[in-house]
């Protein structure tokens, strides 16, 4: 197939067909807001829309169609571009696109794409869009060996790869010749909008199904002498749909093969990449490890030579050369983000909150929960700790059970640990507070007053003892 310029057919304006209720799913919640790689299944297609620089976007909803605009419209890629229209009652993928006829303009090419299609490539569509320059009604195809169930491509020729599209033909109307063609439609085209809307006022329901076919325009454009051309792709991943929880977990599992392989073709080492999930990005440098049942989400960077041990979960965090994630540490960054720095030492068991900011050589052990603090150079907290909403100076050591108290009830208030403070085992510090450098906090104290450089602080209530104290005694049962 001859390729033909993209800049030759305009403005692109894509429409997605997310009205169906996914019946198979056996869900509450509707098909297309199912997660895969951490994002709605409809949340892939709009963003793919999006890098291809979509003039405008429809989504077709219908069941659960207020969830799915809600869920659309926070935080979509696409901005004002998206916008809905609802098709209701559901009479088939051709009533679909008619509801979206009156937010598409004459003079672009129209994309129609599938909701629960979530994989289609970027290069693939912009094929698929060269292949219609504008002109012609482009079908996105692929062969398979068993394709039962699929919309079978005609071609005039009479063979699977050659000749003009004349007919796609659904498996229930299909004639037994038909049903033996392997080539199937995957349920995208591109196609003029000025030709599309006119094929879309002819269609009529008179199939097995009693619907609207959007594929009957394939006859209508040869009746009118418009070409029909096939881009053929070889990728089964991006035309794969979801209906069911089995295809959804399978998507699921070949795309993060896929992300596995891509990570070790650049070095990474993975223990297993049957065991690993990204529902995001993420970039590595040389040398990086990685065990097993580790997430990662987000926007997640990993320094040369940095380990991470098994059963992590990390998100939109950046952590730099050297340092050591031990297992079972849950690193949550969000819009605040999260840094580690170089060669330091994290975990087991320990949780890092938006906002942590770690330096260089900074130990976080077990059990050890940091949110929006800094901790410079060297500081260690071991243990059983909590820093919340704290800035924590050089070499400070950070004592097992201590926290900071930064909540009032109301307000949340910070603490300022300077350089080469020792805070002992289970103090409070209670905010708004400073510990001046070198100062030391004996074990046990709770300090609600800032200290002076280089000073003791201890702050216990005296011991008393009673001799021969006895507990009370439980009653004998009557």
């Amino acid at each position: 197939m001859n390729q033909i310029p993209q800049d030759n057919q305009g403005p692109v304006d894509v429409v997605i067909m997310a009205a169906g209720k996914g019946t198979r799913m056996k869900s509450r919640l509707p098909k297309v807001l199912h997660r895969l790689a951490g994002r709605a299944l409809l949340a892939h297609v709009t963003d793919t829309a999006a890098r291809i620089g979509a003039r405008h976007v429809v989504v077709v909803t219908g069941h659960g169609a207020a969830e799915v605009e809600a869920a659309m419209s926070a935080g979509n890629a696409i901005g004002g571009a998206l916008q809905f229209a609802r098709q209701e009652p559901q009479l088939g993928t051709g009533h679909a696109v008619q509801q979206a006829v009156p937010l598409l303009p004459d003079d672009g090419t129209v994309l129609v794409l599938s909701g629960d299609v979530p994989l289609i490539g970027e290069e693939t569509l912009r094929a698929l869009i060269a292949a219609s320059a504008g002109q012609r009604l482009a079908l996105l195809t692929i062969e398979f060996d068993d394709p039962a169930g699929y919309g079978r491509i005609v071609r005039a020729a009479g063979q699977e790869g050659a000749g003009e599209v004349t007919a796609i033909v659904e498996q229930k109307d299909a004639t037994e010749a038909q049903r033996e063609i392997r080539e199937i439609y995957s349920g995208m085209m591109a196609v003029p909008a000025n030709l599309l809307k006119g094929w879309l006022a002819r269609l009529d329901n008179r199939n097995a199904q009693g619907e609207y076919y959007l594929t009957d325009i394939v006859k209508l454009a040869a009746a009118d002498g418009v070409p029909v051309v096939a881009h053929v792709t070889a990728d089964a991943l991006q035309v794969a749909g979801v209906n069911s929880p089995a295809q959804l977990a399978a998507l699921e599992r070949a795309w993060q093969s896929r992300q596995a392989d891509a990570l070790m073709a650049q070095g990474v080492r993975l223990a297993d990449p049957a065991r690993f999930d990204l529902r995001g990005t993420l970039a590595c440098e040389a040398d990086v490890e990685i065990d097993v049942n580790c997430v990662f989400e987000g926007s997640v960077f990993l320094g040369e030579g940095v380990r991470i041990g098994a059963n992590c979960v990390i998100a939109n965090a950046r952590i730099e050369a050297g340092a050591v994630i031990h297992p079972f540490t849950h690193i949550e960054g969000e819009k605040a983000g999260v840094t580690v720095g170089e060669k330091s030492l994290i975990g087991p068991f320990a949780r890092l909150r938006p906002g942590a900011q770690l330096g260089a050589e900074v130990h976080i052990g077990n059990f050890v929960e940091v949110k929006n603090s800094t901790l410079a150079d060297g500081a260690k907290a071991n243990h059983l700790a909590y820093l919340g909403d704290a800035s924590v100076g050089q070499r400070v050591n950070y004592g097992a059970g201590s926290i900071t108290a930064n909540y009032d009830g109301a307000n949340k208030h910070r603490t300022v640990i300077e350089d080469d403070v020792h805070v002992g085992s289970n103090c409070v510090l209670v905010a708004p507070i400073t510990i001046g450098a070198g100062g030391t906090i004996g074990g046990g104290s709770t300090v609600n007053k800032s200290t002076e450089p280089g000073a003791l602080t201890v702050a216990r209530s005296k011991a008393v003892s009673f001799p021969n104290w006895k507990r009370p005694q439980k009653k004998p049962r009557a």
